[in-house]
């Protein structure tokens, strides 16, 4: 008996310890929002969504927001999405962003869960943030921009030292995600990892491990490797570049951004295009308001 519960301890442990990869997730939330953006069917999608979050721990990327998606479409079409809990899980995913919660707040209340009790989950969310690495990434953001464009030899110097920040992190910390963090311009920071010299490989091969993990977006990642392999006149990787030739081979960039867990081109145009919309029409609402 002794033996058999030490055999299922054992197993459990090593089931839950093993992070799932994140790339087949971002290919199928891709293959989702094409279901329910292009296709127009918003129930298969919502069906879809279900299933997959079963599966993974959802994230909320930045513009296709697929778990919001999930929850609106299955609360319009009077679908079950899991009530309370998945609302909570929710509030943990907008809790970086100021005053995101507020347009929720009908959905909450319908549920139970009023504006103080949000309130007081993100300010939980947000005490439990790393307050250490906070203040290093806000240093390394301020030097990030010293010298640009001009002073090219303070640029270079400040790469290295925000690259070495970036290695004692992951060693130390793991990647510095929004649940470490909190809302803040990665982006910015790891796509300038394309002009360390003496970082660069042991940058891409780790941040590559972290987009597998799900804590480092898609995005950031090729946008770093697009900076450190673009040459001008033959286009880039990942489609990320600044420009390309008027003829680029579509399918092959398509298979690159498909392997970390990218939309097609066609398809990041059209998610673009609706964000974009989407941004104009809060902004026109607010001055309405």
């Amino acid at each position: 008996m002794k033996i058999l519960i030490s055999i299922l301890i054992i197993s459990f442990f090593v089931l839950f310890s093993c992070k799932k990869n994140y790339i087949p997730y971002y290919n199928k939330v891709n293959e989702i929002d094409s279901i329910y953006r292009l296709a127009k069917k918003p129930k298969l999608a919502i069906k879809e969504y279900r299933s997959l979050f079963k599966k993974y721990i959802p994230k909320n990327q930045e513009r296709i927001k697929e778990y919001e998606t999930y929850i609106t479409l299955a609360e319009q079409y009077h679908e079950d999405f899991g009530g309370k809990e998945s609302l909570y899980q929710l509030i943990s995913l907008i809790a970086p962003y100021d005053k995101e919660y507020i347009k929720y707040l009908p959905l909450f209340n319908k549920y139970g869960i009023d504006s103080t009790e949000v309130q007081r989950k993100i300010s939980t969310w947000k005490k439990d943030l790393n307050r250490q690495l906070i203040d290093s990434f806000k240093t390394a953001l301020i030097r990030d921009q010293q010298g640009r464009p001009d002073d090219t030899a303070l640029v270079r110097k400040n790469v290295e030292k925000n690259a070495t920040l970036f290695k004692w992190t992951f060693k130390k910390f793991g990647f510095p995600s929004q649940d470490k963090i909190g809302s803040y311009p990665m982006l910015t920071l790891i796509s300038h990892m394309s002009e360390s010299k003496a970082l660069y490989p042991y940058l891409e091969t780790k941040i590559l491990e972290y987009v597998k993990s799900g804590d480092c977006p898609p995005l950031d990642y090729s946008i770093m490797v697009d900076g450190y392999q673009f040459l001008p006149g033959k286009g880039t990787y990942y489609g990320m570049g600044r420009s390309f030739l008027k003829e680029i081979d579509s399918a092959s960039i398509n298979r690159h951004r498909k392997s970390i867990g990218l939309p097609s081109l066609k398809h990041a145009a059209i998610i673009k295009k609706d964000f974009l919309k989407k941004l104009k029409e809060n902004d026109t609402n607010y001055i309405k308001e």
